[in-house]
């Protein structure tokens, strides 16, 4: 038998509600990239953003979203030694962000059953900035990188229905 995270048994959480919640904010990283499809140098740049605000989450005053960043970092790799995310880009983009928004809306019910609102809270905003972050990290259009839209109309749907899932 494997022995399960500290945090993850504080609180009566099985393995598979876990892997939820540590897989879910790599999943809204690809998710937001995903939303507007421009390039793999754009990708790189949402990735590098999105992987920051993952690790960034190390430092939370909520035990919960430091527990979480702490295994997910551990996972995937730390920005702060030079370690990258692998850009994954979806088959099917589309079904990959309501797959995505099914899982939050799944993980934002959870948290509301087994644990503090303070916690589900600090957990749902870390979702939202990891979206945010990636959303606005490159510009779309335009010509040698200058003008384009900072946020694309799919790209702000995406983060206005996460936001929406996670706060009902």
């Amino acid at each position: 038998m494997t022995e399960q995270p500290l945090y993850a048994s504080e609180f009566g959480f099985s393995d598979d509600e876990w892997g939820l919640l540590v897989g879910l904010p790599q999943s809204v990283l690809t998710a937001a990239s995903a939303a507007e499809s421009d390039g793999s140098r754009r990708t790189r740049t949402e990735n590098a953003a999105g992987l920051e605000s993952i690790a960034a989450g190390r430092e939370s005053a909520s035990p919960l979203v430091a527990a979480v960043a702490g295994e997910l970092i551990t996972r995937v790799g730390d920005p702060e030694v030079g370690e990258e995310l692998p850009a994954i880009e979806p088959a099917d983009p589309k079904a990959y962000i309501a797959d995505v928004l099914s899982r939050a809306e799944s993980a934002s019910k959870l948290l509301a059953s087994r644990v503090s609102e303070g916690e589900a809270g600090a957990y749902r905003h870390w979702l939202l900035t990891i979206a945010e972050h990636v959303v606005t990290a490159a510009s779309t259009g335009g010509v040698l990188g200058l003008g384009g839209d900072e946020v694309t109309e799919q790209e702000r749907r995406f983060r206005d229905e996460l936001s929406h899932v996670l706060n009902d």
